[in-house]
């Protein structure tokens, strides 16, 4: 969109877009990704895994996300250096948004149908592969668009994504319980679609045929990698998101497992009763991003709610430690859903405040999307192996010192308020 010469923009048009409908669209094109990384990750993935083992494998499931990790880990910053440079009437995230849910659904065909806990791993790993391309061009769409003086309210309706996602899977699973013998796999599948389909279409991205184009050189292409990581702000964001959120995943997506070994919980009541648990944090969660991304916005304290959000995370940590039932679990659930929301509520608008350079943002969030999207898909294999270690108790204790450390890299960004 462009302005009329001699008028000023107003507030939804100073970055030469119309907001309003992307305060619907990229919030849903985000849930719409966590609906995988959860459905599948969280409820999925494991049920797979006992279908094809017979049994509560702890090692087959740690197999089954050993490759994924690796993948995210890379494609995340290429896609966003990639959507960077890319040149045409679609604009710079589009072609990406859609390409990659296309070539996703197929991943996720074949992950549905397979056989094996090696092909599992394989087609899991594919889908995080493609799938952090369309992760990283729908992260980028907020420093494209979004005037500074609404960071926190977009973090906010980002931070959504998981809250909103969960509950969706816990009630789909609770209400449908058969769906988590495969049958979700293609649940997630229409989801993806339908939310690219909506933000593509409802939100088009302006044509980028206009930029400067810049010649690709392998050696620039890889530096720009280690670049922002160069600027201390960015480099303590990095370390800040990725401990929050690997101490948040680590017990959310070993949950099943958890509540049997750990709490006890009969087996034929443990999926009831672990979508009540999911069910319960996320409103938690969903109630205090509301609260806390408008809040922020106003007091201009992102930083500040973001160091709440580590030490609270770390205190709640240590309850089922300390009371290792379900009540214990539901306790923890609340709070520690509550502290998560914090955190989710102003992230966003945390780390887009660091971005080094306006000219990079799809590459620089992917390489802090490394430390939102990694937690996630890599927390079941490394609570695999603490597990296999040391037992529940070191989960929790790693979970807590990890959140700590996030405290402190938080407390190191002084760019921030």
């Amino acid at each position: 969109m462009t302005h009329v010469q001699g008028k000023a923009p107003t507030a939804d048009e100073d970055r030469g877009f119309h907001l309003g409908p992307l305060y619907l669209t990229l919030p849903l094109a985000n849930v719409a990704v966590m609906f995988l990384w959860v459905g599948v990750g969280a409820f999925l993935l494991p049920r797979h895994v006992q279908l094809i083992t017979g049994t509560n494998d702890v090692a087959a499931l740690g197999l089954a996300n050993s490759i994924g990790p690796l993948m995210a880990t890379i494609a995340n910053p290429i896609f966003g250096q990639i959507s960077d440079r890319t040149r045409s009437r679609f604009g710079r995230r589009s072609p990406w948004i859609l390409g990659c849910v296309a070539v996703g659904v197929l991943a996720l065909l074949l992950q549905a149908n397979a056989a094996s806990v090696l092909m599992l791993g394989i087609s899991w790993a594919g889908v995080q592969l493609i799938m952090n391309g369309y992760q990283a061009a729908i992260t980028a769409i907020l420093p494209d668009r979004v005037p500074a003086r609404r960071y926190g309210t977009f973090s906010a309706l980002f931070g959504l994504g998981t809250p909103v996602a969960t509950i969706a899977a816990a009630l789909m699973f609770m209400s449908m319980p058969q769906l988590a013998d495969g049958g979700a796999y293609y649940v997630v599948m229409g989801v993806l679609v339908a939310a690219a389909l909506l933000i593509v279409l409802a939100s088009p991205d302006r044509s980028s045929t206009e930029l400067p184009r810049q010649p690709f050189d392998m050696g620039e292409f890889l530096a720009a990698f280690v670049r922002p990581l160069r600027h201390r702000d960015f480099l303590w964001a990095f370390i800040g998101r990725f401990g929050l959120m690997l101490g948040y995943m680590m017990i959310f997506t070993f949950n099943l497992f958890l509540l049997e070994d750990f709490i006890k919980i009969p087996k034929a009541e443990v999926v009831s009763k672990m979508g009540l648990l999911m069910l319960v944090g996320q409103v938690a969660t969903f109630l205090a991003v509301v609260l806390i991304g408008p809040l922020s916005d106003k007091v201009a304290r992102f930083r500040m709610f973001a160091l709440i959000a580590g030490l609270a995370s770390a205190i709640t940590l240590g309850i089922p430690l300390l009371m290792p039932t379900f009540e214990g679990m539901l306790i923890y659930n609340v709070l520690h859903g509550v502290a998560f929301g914090i955190f989710m509520a102003v992230d966003m608008a945390l780390v887009t405040k660091v971005l080094p350079n306006k000219d990079e943002v799809g590459k620089d969030m992917g390489v802090l999307n490394i430390a939102n999207a990694g937690p996630q898909i890599a927390a079941p294999a490394l609570a695999a192996f603490l597990v296999t270690m040391g037992g529940y108790t070191t989960l929790f204790t790693v979970g807590i010192v990890v959140s700590l450390i996030a405290s402190l890299a938080v407390l190191k960004i002084k760019g921030v308020r």
